[in-house]
C-alpha cells in the first residue's frame, strides 16, 4: 500500500481537507464525498464524519493509500 507522510502545521486538520491536501481528492467537496461513500478509515476504523479532526500520529486510509500524520517538528 502506498504511503504519504503529511506534516501537520496546526493542532489538527479536518478529514476532508487532509484528503484534498494530500492529493487523494481534487477538492474538499470530493473529500467529503469519499468520506460519505465509506471510502475512508482512521486508525483502522470507518470514519463517516467529514470534518473529523485528524491529529498527529493518526493514520488515515483512503483509496488504497495510507496517510501518516506527523507533527511538523517530528
Amino acid at each position: 500500500m502506498p504511503e504519504i507522510e503529511f506534516e501537520l502545521r496546526d493542532e489538527f486538520v479536518e478529514l476532508h481537507q487532509l484528503l484534498k491536501l494530500t492529493g487523494l481528492a481534487d477538492s474538499g467537496g470530493m473529500g467529503k464525498m469519499l468520506v460519505s461513500n465509506g471510502e475512508v478509515t482512521v486508525d483502522g476504523q470507518p470514519e463517516s464524519r467529514k470534518t473529523a479532526k485528524i491529529r498527529a500520529n493518526q493514520v488515515v486510509e483512503c483509496l488504497g493509500t495510507r496517510i501518516i500524520v506527523r507533527n511538523s517538528n517530528q
